[in-house]
């Protein structure tokens, strides 16, 4: 099989070898274009030291030169060439101790995780390396560790992630061996950086079925030490309308969730996170969780801090949480759909509506349709279109003029009276008018704020 490649990475592998040097693709992208997938990045082998790569090409970044990685400019692409080598212990479990370039792609190959990885293709030959028969594997859809996988593991805990990710992206499953040496190593984890275990944990949340990379973290004792909360919903009986426990009903309606939309896969795996601590009895014995949004949001807070997720992201996940429990039903009076938008934010309706449908979806494992909430949303369209007064800055007057008109100084008083004016607003945006707003503001002053003694 030929393997079509952008005309830069052929004119990097013409280079190194026109100078004498070996020049191999390795890597995901050899592995992706052997299934027939889109590859991202592209990554090089070869047996010509950095110093020697960076005199050949003119735009170079030295980016890991201590471990042989420099990555080469060409036109719009880069690419990252690596000089063979074989690595020394790794005392941390992370990193090697030490890195030694070798001569030949076999030591080079030997030192990677998994067979599906270790496949070269000579770019000049057109032929595949394939030592560890990576390519068999492929083909029977199996993850297997380069020898030992205790060793692999051993080197790099974040490893055991990795098979987890990529057994998700691709359907893939993990050989027994390699299963066995993850849960023997499974402590090794604890030793890795929250943000290399975050970044692993995204890439399988980007998968198709990020299920499937979750399922294989349980097996092997890992996400116990990751994400303990969500292992909390394992066993965790839920009233009769669900075929699942609250931790596969999790996991079934992350898959559900919209596959670009982190945020919205991240709030569907946690939205129900807050129902372990919450559980009670109902006077039928039925299960109960009153309150579970409220305690799913400072759950979700807690555990997106701690795998160091930026705040903004923390705060979007956590509002879908904290608001995933709304009950529309058709007796809502226009008033009420007001606040609803007011209290979600024009903003944050697609993603919520998104979580409602994997929520649902999750339920028993597929989609169901949801009339009420297609009439829902057609509602607020309608509401949207008619008026634009959801929060006080949509008001007709600000601060500014309670202050002018009303003779108050700056301070609680006039954020009072913003909250009260919206909610008149809410209830009747004709009212949205200086005149209406000011009158109205004055009364509330005088009768509830500043009213007369006796």
């Amino acid at each position: 099989m030929k393997l079509k490649l952008p005309g830069e990475l052929l004119q990097l592998s013409r280079t190194l070898q026109r100078h004498g040097f070996q020049c191999y693709l390795v890597g995901g992208a050899v592995r992706d274009m052997l299934l027939k997938k889109t590859a991202k990045d592209f990554d090089v082998a070869t047996n010509a030291l950095p110093d020697q790569v960076m005199k050949f090409f003119r735009r170079v970044i030295p980016t890991g030169i201590q471990h042989g990685t420099v990555t080469v400019l060409m036109g719009p692409m880069q690419f990252e060439v690596t000089t063979f080598r074989v690595e020394g212990d790794y005392s941390d479990h992370r990193h090697p101790d030490s890195v030694t370039f070798t001569r030949t792609i076999d030591a080079d190959l030997e030192r990677r995780d998994f067979t599906i990885n270790a496949i070269a293709y000579d770019m000049e030959e057109k032929r595949f390396y394939d030592p560890f028969r990576g390519g068999e594997d492929l083909k029977q859809k199996v993850i297997r560790a380069i020898g030992d996988p205790g060793a692999r593991f051993q080197e790099d805990g974040l490893r055991m992630l990795r098979a987890a990710r990529i057994a998700a992206q691709l359907s893939f499953c993990v050989d027994q061996q390699t299963v066995a040496a993850m849960a023997a190593h499974a402590a090794l984890i604890d030793q890795i950086s929250a943000e290399r275990i975050r970044d692993e944990f995204v890439k399988t949340l980007e998968s198709p079925r990020p299920s499937v990379g979750l399922e294989l973290l349980r097996e092997t004792g890992l996400l116990i030490r990751i994400l303990p909360e969500l292992s909390a919903g394992i066993g965790v009986v839920q009233p009769s309308l669900h075929c699942f426990d609250v931790y596969t009903h999790s996991l079934a309606a992350c898959d559900a969730a919209p596959r670009g939309n982190l945020h919205v896969r991240l709030a569907a795996l946690f939205h129900d996170v807050g129902k372990p601590v919450t559980r009670g009895e109902g006077p039928h014995h039925e299960p109960t969780f009153y309150g579970h949004e409220k305690e799913g949001a400072r759950l979700t807070a807690e555990i997106l801090t701690r795998l160091r997720f930026p705040h903004r992201l923390i705060q979007s996940v956590t509002h879908l949480v904290a608001q995933h429990m709304f009950n529309y039903d058709q007796s809502w009076t226009d008033a009420a759909v007001r606040r609803f938008i007011r209290r979600v934010g024009l903003d944050a309706l697609d993603d919520l509506f998104s979580l409602r449908r994997a929520d649902q979806a999750g339920m028993c494992g597929r989609p169901v349709p949801l009339p009420l909430l297609t009439d829902f949303r057609e509602r607020i369209k309608k509401i949207v279109a008619e008026s634009q007064v959801f929060s006080a800055r949509d008001l007709a007057v600000d601060g500014n003029d309670l202050i002018r008109e009303l003779g108050i100084p700056p301070g609680r008083e006039i954020g009072l009276l913003l909250e009260f004016l919206l909610e008149g607003v809410l209830d009747d945006p004709e009212m949205n008018s200086p005149d209406r707003l000011l009158e109205a503001a004055k009364r509330f002053l005088r009768e509830r704020l500043h009213p007369a003694a006796d």
